[in-house]
């Protein structure tokens, strides 16, 4: 009805394209690795609220002014490096000494607001999310589709419940790990420093890439 067409293949390459490592994928592990499964599952529906924001764009056809205007993609980029840059020195500057105790643990801990709203800038302030969608979506609806629109808007929420079922088993996994392996503070530490630089590394790229 909406000028749908391969939707098995969609959701297949949808699965596919979210398995791919990146930015959001990242966070989540980190958040999971340091406060478990609740600050992962909290990364990932910001996440997910953050790729709400794009469909939203998509449909209304504002990330083909991010596609045309070399000044809208460049202003775009450089606030999402910025923020991965923050992130990245977020993980990397020095910290309180490590607490030794579960109650100093539990004091230390980020609030799972604060997680989520970290999460959804992460997406969000991705141009490449939006060019991404912009790309892809329209190989799956008919040129003579009567509703374009809805047609991206319902490609992008089955898209984004897909990659939401992904983003918290890999939450879920990540935070399972952490309690198998019961790394002491110090080695959870520089795993959180090591996460630090990829984020550094990330935000590096985004601000020297082009759009491809």
């Amino acid at each position: 009805m909406l000028g749908i067409h391969d939707l098995p293949l969609f959701i297949v390459s949808g699965l596919l394209l979210n398995l791919m490592p990146g930015p959001d994928s990242l966070y989540i592990m980190s958040q999971s690795a340091r406060q478990g499964w609740r600050a992962g599952f909290a990364a990932a529906q910001g996440i997910g609220t953050g790729v709400l924001v794009h469909i939203g764009a998509a449909a209304l056809g504002l990330s083909a002014l991010l596609a045309t205007s070399a000044t809208a993609f460049g202003v775009v980029k450089l606030l999402g490096a910025a923020y991965l840059l923050y992130l990245g020195w977020q993980s990397l500057r020095p910290s309180a000494p490590a607490a030794t105790t579960a109650a100093q643990a539990a004091a230390e801990a980020r609030p799972l607001g604060r997680i989520f709203w970290q999460g959804f800038l992460t997406n969000a302030l991705n141009p490449k999310v939006a060019l991404f969608f912009l790309a892809f979506m329209p190989q799956f609806i008919a040129p003579q589709a009567p509703h374009k629109a809805l047609a991206f808007i319902a490609l992008g929420l089955l898209f984004n419940f897909n990659g939401m079922l992904w983003c918290h088993l890999l939450a879920w996994l990540t935070a399972g790990a952490r309690n198998r392996l019961r790394l002491p503070l110090a080695w959870r530490r520089r795993m959180e420093q090591g996460m630090g630089l990829l984020f550094l590394g990330l935000g590096a790229r985004l601000a020297l890439s082009g759009r491809g």
